[in-house]
Protein backbone atom coordinates (compact mmCIF):
# COMPACT_ATOMS: atom_id res chain seq x y z
CA UNK A 1 0.00 0.00 0.00
CA UNK A 2 2.66 2.65 0.60
CA UNK A 3 5.16 2.54 -1.98
CA UNK A 4 5.05 5.67 -3.99
CA UNK A 5 6.12 3.60 -7.64
CA UNK A 6 2.55 1.84 -6.84
CA UNK A 7 0.77 5.28 -8.07
CA UNK A 8 3.22 6.21 -10.94
CA UNK A 9 3.62 5.40 -14.75
CA UNK A 10 6.46 3.12 -16.13
CA UNK A 11 8.34 5.84 -17.23
CA UNK A 12 8.35 7.81 -13.87
CA UNK A 13 9.57 4.58 -12.10
CA UNK A 14 12.17 4.38 -13.82
CA UNK A 15 13.37 7.54 -12.96
CA UNK A 16 12.88 6.98 -9.50
CA UNK A 17 14.98 4.01 -9.88
CA UNK A 18 17.39 5.95 -11.31
CA UNK A 19 17.55 8.34 -8.97
CA UNK A 20 18.06 5.64 -6.02
CA UNK A 21 20.44 3.48 -7.79
CA UNK A 22 22.65 6.81 -8.38
CA UNK A 23 22.17 8.17 -4.28
CA UNK A 24 23.51 4.26 -3.61
CA UNK A 25 26.43 4.96 -5.95
CA UNK A 26 27.06 7.51 -4.23
CA UNK A 27 26.68 6.90 -0.84
CA UNK A 28 29.16 3.75 -1.70
CA UNK A 29 31.56 5.99 -2.75
CA UNK A 30 31.34 8.99 0.09
CA UNK A 31 31.66 5.93 2.30
CA UNK A 32 34.94 4.60 0.87
CA UNK A 33 36.37 7.91 0.48
CA UNK A 34 35.53 7.87 4.13
CA UNK A 35 37.09 4.93 4.87
CA UNK A 36 33.76 3.59 6.42
CA UNK A 37 32.35 0.00 6.36
CA UNK A 38 29.24 1.03 5.70
CA UNK A 39 28.67 -1.47 2.75
CA UNK A 40 28.61 -4.82 1.41
CA UNK A 41 28.67 -5.37 -2.08
CA UNK A 42 26.68 -9.08 -2.02
CA UNK A 43 24.34 -7.99 0.79
CA UNK A 44 23.34 -4.87 -1.36
CA UNK A 45 23.00 -7.03 -4.15
CA UNK A 46 20.64 -9.52 -2.15
CA UNK A 47 18.88 -6.33 -1.47
CA UNK A 48 18.25 -5.74 -4.94
CA UNK A 49 17.33 -9.04 -5.53
CA UNK A 50 14.60 -8.85 -2.84
CA UNK A 51 13.21 -5.49 -4.26
CA UNK A 52 12.78 -6.63 -7.81
CA UNK A 53 10.67 -9.59 -6.03
CA UNK A 54 8.51 -6.79 -4.12
CA UNK A 55 8.31 -4.71 -7.33
CA UNK A 56 7.11 -8.05 -9.26
CA UNK A 57 3.97 -8.81 -6.83
CA UNK A 58 3.46 -4.80 -6.60
CA UNK A 59 0.61 -5.39 -8.98
CA UNK A 60 -1.22 -8.03 -7.50
CA UNK A 61 -0.90 -6.12 -4.10
CA UNK A 62 -2.76 -3.05 -5.22
CA UNK A 63 -5.66 -4.93 -6.93
CA UNK A 64 -5.35 -6.77 -3.36
CA UNK A 65 -5.82 -3.82 -1.15
CA UNK A 66 -7.83 -1.83 -4.01
CA UNK A 67 -11.15 -3.59 -3.25
CA UNK A 68 -11.31 -2.91 0.52
CA UNK A 69 -10.40 0.94 0.26
CA UNK A 70 -12.45 1.44 -2.59
CA UNK A 71 -15.60 -0.23 0.13
CA UNK A 72 -14.97 1.82 2.54
CA UNK A 73 -14.43 5.29 0.91
CA UNK A 74 -17.86 4.78 -0.76
CA UNK A 75 -19.49 4.34 2.50
CA UNK A 76 -17.09 7.59 3.59
CA UNK A 77 -18.16 10.26 6.65
CA UNK A 78 -16.93 13.45 5.25
CA UNK A 79 -16.53 14.60 1.68
CA UNK A 80 -14.60 17.62 1.46
CA UNK A 81 -12.01 18.80 -0.75
CA UNK A 82 -8.59 16.69 -1.10
CA UNK A 83 -6.71 19.54 -2.18
CA UNK A 84 -7.79 22.00 0.60
CA UNK A 85 -4.77 22.47 3.00
CA UNK A 86 -5.86 21.70 6.19
CA UNK A 87 -7.28 18.44 4.54
CA UNK A 88 -4.00 18.06 4.01
CA UNK A 89 -2.76 18.67 7.02
CA UNK A 90 -4.57 16.28 8.54
CA UNK A 91 -3.70 13.44 5.96
CA UNK A 92 -0.52 14.07 6.59
CA UNK A 93 -0.99 13.73 10.59
CA UNK A 94 -3.52 10.86 10.30
CA UNK A 95 -0.94 9.09 7.89
CA UNK A 96 1.71 9.17 10.32
CA UNK A 97 -0.70 8.21 13.13
CA UNK A 98 -1.80 4.94 11.95
CA UNK A 99 1.78 4.64 10.39
CA UNK A 100 3.18 4.57 13.96
CA UNK A 101 0.82 1.97 15.00
CA UNK A 102 0.94 -0.36 12.12
CA UNK A 103 5.08 -0.18 12.40
CA UNK A 104 4.43 -0.95 15.91
CA UNK A 105 2.23 -3.30 15.47
CA UNK A 106 4.81 -4.98 12.55
CA UNK A 107 7.45 -5.66 15.41
CA UNK A 108 4.87 -6.61 18.16
CA UNK A 109 2.84 -9.21 16.27
CA UNK A 110 4.54 -12.37 14.62
CA UNK A 111 1.84 -12.23 12.22
CA UNK A 112 3.22 -8.59 10.56
CA UNK A 113 7.22 -9.17 11.80
CA UNK A 114 7.05 -12.10 9.34
CA UNK A 115 6.96 -9.65 6.51
CA UNK A 116 8.23 -6.82 8.24
CA UNK A 117 11.76 -8.57 9.45
CA UNK A 118 12.57 -8.81 5.93
CA UNK A 119 13.63 -5.02 5.95
CA UNK A 120 15.68 -5.75 9.79
CA UNK A 121 17.61 -8.32 8.01
CA UNK A 122 20.12 -6.20 6.36
CA UNK A 123 23.70 -5.59 8.48
CA UNK A 124 24.57 -2.91 7.29
CA UNK A 125 22.67 0.35 7.03
CA UNK A 126 22.70 2.42 3.98
CA UNK A 127 20.12 3.27 0.80
CA UNK A 128 20.43 -0.34 -0.15
CA UNK A 129 18.69 -1.82 3.07
CA UNK A 130 15.87 0.87 2.45
CA UNK A 131 14.36 -0.86 -0.86
CA UNK A 132 14.87 -4.34 1.18
CA UNK A 133 10.89 -4.50 1.37
CA UNK A 134 8.47 -7.92 2.24
CA UNK A 135 6.71 -9.64 -0.02
CA UNK A 136 3.55 -9.88 2.44
CA UNK A 137 2.07 -7.23 3.55
CA UNK A 138 -0.80 -7.21 1.82
CA UNK A 139 -1.71 -10.67 2.47
CA UNK A 140 -1.12 -10.21 6.21
CA UNK A 141 -3.82 -7.02 5.96
CA UNK A 142 -1.15 -4.27 6.81
CA UNK A 143 -3.52 -1.79 4.85
CA UNK A 144 -6.08 -2.30 7.16
CA UNK A 145 -4.33 -0.10 9.65
CA UNK A 146 -5.20 2.66 7.13
CA UNK A 147 -8.69 2.05 6.14
CA UNK A 148 -10.08 4.97 8.92
CA UNK A 149 -8.43 7.44 7.01
CA UNK A 150 -10.68 6.49 3.89
CA UNK A 151 -13.91 6.29 5.84
CA UNK A 152 -12.39 9.69 7.34
CA UNK A 153 -13.47 10.46 3.77
CA UNK A 154 -9.46 10.59 2.23
CA UNK A 155 -9.04 9.40 -1.43
CA UNK A 156 -7.25 6.19 -1.40
CA UNK A 157 -5.27 7.36 -4.12
CA UNK A 158 -4.70 10.31 -1.79
CA UNK A 159 -4.21 8.07 0.98
CA UNK A 160 -1.30 5.98 -1.34
CA UNK A 161 0.49 9.04 -2.53
CA UNK A 162 0.84 10.34 1.34
CA UNK A 163 1.83 6.94 2.34
CA UNK A 164 4.30 6.52 -0.30
CA UNK A 165 5.83 10.24 0.15
CA UNK A 166 6.47 8.85 3.47
CA UNK A 167 8.54 5.57 2.56
CA UNK A 168 10.23 8.48 -0.10
CA UNK A 169 11.59 10.47 2.96
CA UNK A 170 12.20 7.39 4.83
CA UNK A 171 14.33 6.39 2.03
CA UNK A 172 16.95 8.83 3.32
CA UNK A 173 17.16 7.97 6.55
CA UNK A 174 18.39 4.99 6.01
CA UNK A 175 22.50 6.08 5.96
CA UNK A 176 25.10 6.56 8.95
CA UNK A 177 26.76 9.12 6.65
CA UNK A 178 24.33 11.80 8.02
CA UNK A 179 24.94 12.58 11.73
CA UNK A 180 22.64 14.64 14.07
CA UNK A 181 20.39 16.94 12.60
CA UNK A 182 19.91 19.81 15.44
CA UNK A 183 16.74 20.73 16.71
CA UNK A 184 15.33 18.58 14.02
CA UNK A 185 16.05 15.47 16.18
CA UNK A 186 12.91 16.42 18.16
CA UNK A 187 10.13 16.64 15.87
CA UNK A 188 11.00 14.26 12.49
CA UNK A 189 12.37 10.87 12.25
CA UNK A 190 15.91 11.55 11.11
CA UNK A 191 19.15 8.97 10.35
CA UNK A 192 20.34 9.14 13.75
CA UNK A 193 17.38 7.95 15.32
CA UNK A 194 15.98 5.30 12.41
CA UNK A 195 19.69 4.28 12.96
CA UNK A 196 18.56 3.07 16.33
CA UNK A 197 15.27 1.44 15.27
CA UNK A 198 17.77 -0.98 13.02
CA UNK A 199 20.54 -1.79 15.33
CA UNK A 200 19.90 -4.81 17.45
CA UNK A 201 21.68 -3.92 20.77
CA UNK A 202 19.41 -3.95 23.92
CA UNK A 203 18.40 -1.01 24.35
CA UNK A 204 17.48 -0.09 20.81
CA UNK A 205 15.04 -2.79 20.18
CA UNK A 206 11.45 -1.66 19.34
CA UNK A 207 12.05 1.99 19.68
CA UNK A 208 11.52 4.68 17.16
CA UNK A 209 9.22 3.96 15.25
CA UNK A 210 8.12 6.87 13.09
CA UNK A 211 8.00 7.43 9.90
CA UNK A 212 8.88 11.33 9.10
CA UNK A 213 8.13 12.46 12.38
CA UNK A 214 9.50 11.36 15.94
CA UNK A 215 6.33 13.10 18.27
CA UNK A 216 4.47 9.93 18.67
CA UNK A 217 7.28 7.60 19.85
CA UNK A 218 7.90 10.01 22.37
CA UNK A 219 4.16 10.66 23.08
CA UNK A 220 3.58 6.54 23.29
CA UNK A 221 6.76 5.90 25.51
CA UNK A 222 8.69 4.13 22.70
CA UNK A 223 11.53 6.80 21.75
CA UNK A 224 15.11 6.50 22.83
CA UNK A 225 18.48 8.00 21.97
CA UNK A 226 20.31 5.36 21.91
CA UNK A 227 23.17 3.21 23.84
CA UNK A 228 26.05 5.90 24.47
CA UNK A 229 29.34 4.13 24.11
CA UNK A 230 27.89 1.43 22.51
CA UNK A 231 28.13 0.59 18.71
CA UNK A 232 25.31 -0.28 17.09
CA UNK A 233 24.64 -3.80 15.67
CA UNK A 234 22.43 -4.41 12.30
CA UNK A 235 20.43 -7.57 11.40
CA UNK A 236 18.04 -10.02 13.31
CA UNK A 237 18.24 -10.72 16.55
CA UNK A 238 19.42 -14.56 16.67
CA UNK A 239 19.31 -14.40 13.01
CA UNK A 240 21.61 -16.18 10.16
CA UNK A 241 21.97 -13.65 7.78
CA UNK A 242 22.11 -14.97 3.99
CA UNK A 243 21.96 -13.69 0.45
CA UNK A 244 19.24 -16.04 -1.28
CA UNK A 245 16.71 -13.38 -1.54
CA UNK A 246 13.61 -15.82 -1.48
CA UNK A 247 14.59 -17.09 2.03
CA UNK A 248 15.79 -13.25 3.26
CA UNK A 249 11.60 -12.91 2.10
CA UNK A 250 10.17 -15.98 3.11
CA UNK A 251 12.54 -17.29 5.98
CA UNK A 252 10.04 -15.89 8.83
CA UNK A 253 7.10 -17.49 6.94
CA UNK A 254 9.47 -20.73 6.57
CA UNK A 255 9.71 -20.53 10.56
CA UNK A 256 6.22 -20.21 11.15
CA UNK A 257 5.07 -22.72 9.18
CA UNK A 258 7.55 -25.15 10.66
CA UNK A 259 6.17 -24.53 14.32
CA UNK A 260 2.59 -24.48 13.43
CA UNK A 261 2.94 -28.39 12.35
CA UNK A 262 4.17 -29.28 15.66
CA UNK A 263 1.16 -27.09 17.27
CA UNK A 264 -0.50 -29.14 19.29
CA UNK A 265 -3.72 -27.10 20.65
CA UNK A 266 -5.22 -23.93 18.85
CA UNK A 267 -3.76 -21.97 21.53
CA UNK A 268 -0.38 -22.91 20.36
CA UNK A 269 -1.38 -21.82 16.95
CA UNK A 270 -2.59 -18.62 17.84
CA UNK A 271 0.55 -18.16 20.16
CA UNK A 272 3.08 -18.73 16.82
CA UNK A 273 1.28 -16.28 15.06
CA UNK A 274 0.37 -13.71 17.13
CA UNK A 275 2.98 -13.36 19.99
CA UNK A 276 5.71 -10.77 20.55
CA UNK A 277 8.41 -12.67 18.28
CA UNK A 278 10.72 -11.95 20.86
CA UNK A 279 9.58 -15.50 22.19
CA UNK A 280 10.64 -17.45 18.78
CA UNK A 281 14.32 -15.56 18.43
CA UNK A 282 17.21 -17.91 18.85
CA UNK A 283 18.68 -15.06 21.21
CA UNK A 284 16.00 -13.91 22.98
CA UNK A 285 16.01 -9.72 23.11
CA UNK A 286 16.46 -8.25 26.93
CA UNK A 287 13.71 -6.64 28.50
CA UNK A 288 11.13 -7.05 25.31
CA UNK A 289 7.86 -6.03 26.78
CA UNK A 290 4.86 -8.86 26.56
CA UNK A 291 1.88 -7.19 24.86
CA UNK A 292 1.78 -4.33 21.74
CA UNK A 293 0.58 -1.34 24.36
CA UNK A 294 3.23 -2.20 27.02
Amino acid sequence: MHNLASILGPQARFIVLGIALGLMALEYGASRLAQRDNYDLKESGASLGVALGQNLLRGAEALLVAVPFTFVYAHRLLTFDQAAPLALVGLFVGAEFFYYWQHRASHRIRWFWATHSVHHSATRLNFTAAIRLGWTGAITGNFLFFLPLAWIGFHPLAITAMLGLNLLYQFFIHTELVRRLGVLEWVLNTPAHHRVHHASNADCLDKNYGGVLIVFDRLFGTFTEGPHGEPLRYGLVGGVPTLNPFRIALGEWRAIYTELRKAKSARRVLAILFSPPSAFEATPRARAPTSLLA
